[in-house]
């Protein structure tokens, strides 16, 4: 049995459209091929090597003859393109319904209640980018003391505010009070804390964001490792999509570079389990500004830090590389795009070069870890334990 799993998602490195993208707006839509296209071609050797070439084409990236991982894809089964959605299906869970959404902005009678019960007026209202609205907004926001409430094409309840004028202690509060409004109909799948500084002008988002998400919906393999004694380490924004179900520690992080090194701390300790990570510059910082000269950097300085994250593993241990959505920077959207994903497992007991397809759901990832821990698998997912791992005969081989 394998005694660490590292789970690194990939926040929104798709790898082309779903069959379902045009219901989406999204046909078309390739994150990975595009932004490789776009800065003419990308220098991804780790990468390579694992057999992402093989996976999709590539300029700069061809395929290998003999990959050093078991690679592949996966399609999303459940309904939307969101991170909550995404990140809870490779833990298991499929949901069949997505996550409202409000592209007029939040009903009238809905934001009237949230006022009374934060006792200020909001400003905003309405779908923007977290960049934009503070720059249209935030003087006014300077003057009144009003929060500023906006949301996007995923299911999120955003509040932004500046340090200096609602502390980020009472911003968390507000949005404590929204997410248990924010029920039944309405129940959307993350209401965010925005906080930000500076001058009209000159006004940046700081990292002291907070994500206030839905509890699962069911049961994931997080709870099932966590029953049966195991650690669930959590590197990024993991523990709020999980709303903290299932985590036994939480490391929350600046950026991509301060998530990998808080991969390498982790596995610098003594433990047995799992470190799900969320890397999310790529979508956050890059993907959502529609800027690919900045994806692919940001993708280059991970492909470089791979190595070091490898060289952290033991023979009891294995890496798991995937993502959760698209977020193609190249098309005029700014939103997720409903992509596959890649997927690849790597350790020294996992065979390596297998190609294993297009698999139908994330929740394979689900339900093949639970074989590797031996704990009970999530009620979705098909396990791709015995096709990754080396048999007994062969590691003596």
């Amino acid at each position: 049995m394998l005694e660490r799993v590292v789970l690194i998602v990939l926040d929104s490195v798709g790898v082309g459209a779903l069959p379902d993208a045009d219901r989406y707006g999204d046909e078309g839509s390739n994150t990975l091929k595009h932004i490789a296209e776009a800065v003419g071609g990308l220098s991804l050797p780790n990468l390579q090597e694992f057999g992402l070439g093989n996976i999709i084409h590539l300029p700069g990236v061809p395929p290998v003859d003999f990959p050093v991982a078991a690679y592949g894809k996966m399609a999303e089964r459940s309904a939307g393109k969101d991170t909550t959605t995404g990140h809870w299906e490779i833990a298991g869970l499929v949901l069949d319904k997505p996550f409202p959404t409000y592209p007029q902005g939040f009903p009238s009678d809905l934001i009237s209640r949230f006022e009374s019960a934060i006792g200020r007026k909001v400003l905003g209202n309405k779908v923007a980018s977290g960049t934009e609205i503070i720059k249209e907004l935030g003087e006014e926001h300077l003057r009144t003391g009003y929060p500023i409430v906006y949301t996007s094409a995923d299911s999120v309840f955003q509040v932004a505010a500046h340090e200096d004028i609602i502390p980020v202690e009472e911003l968390y509060r507000i949005c404590k009070i929204a997410r248990d409004m924010l029920v039944g109909e309405h129940a959307v799948g993350r209401v965010i804390a925005r906080p930000f500084i500076g001058e009209p002008g000159n006004f940046q988002r700081t990292p002291r964001r907070h994500d206030f998400s839905l509890e699962p919906v069911g049961k994931t393999l997080l709870d099932n490792l966590y029953e049966k004694g195991f650690e669930v380490l959590a590197v990024g924004k993991v523990s709020d999509i999980f709303a903290g179900r299932g985590i036994t520690r939480s490391y929350p992080t600046k950026n991509n570079s301060d998530g990998i090194d808080k991969i390498v701390e982790a596995l610098q300790q003594p433990f047995k389990g799992l470190i799900f990570a969320n890397l999310v510059d790529f979508d956050m910082v890059y993907g959502h500004r529609n800027d690919p000269e900045g994806y692919a950097g940001a993708l280059e300085e991970f492909d470089h830090r791979l190595p070091e994250i490898c060289s952290c593993l033991n023979a009891r241990d294995m890496l798991v590389i995937t993502a959760d959505h698209g977020c193609d920077p190249t098309t005029e959207s700014t939103d997720h795009s409903r992509e596959y994903v890649p997927l690849f497992f790597w350790g020294d007991r996992i065979r390596k070069g297998v190609d294993l397809g297009t698999r139908d759901t994330f929740a394979d990832i689900a339900a093949t870890l639970a074989d590797v821990f031996r704990v009970e698998r999530p009620a979705n997912g098909t396990s791709m334990a015995d096709i990754i791992l080396l048999s007994e005969e062969e590691e003596n081989g």
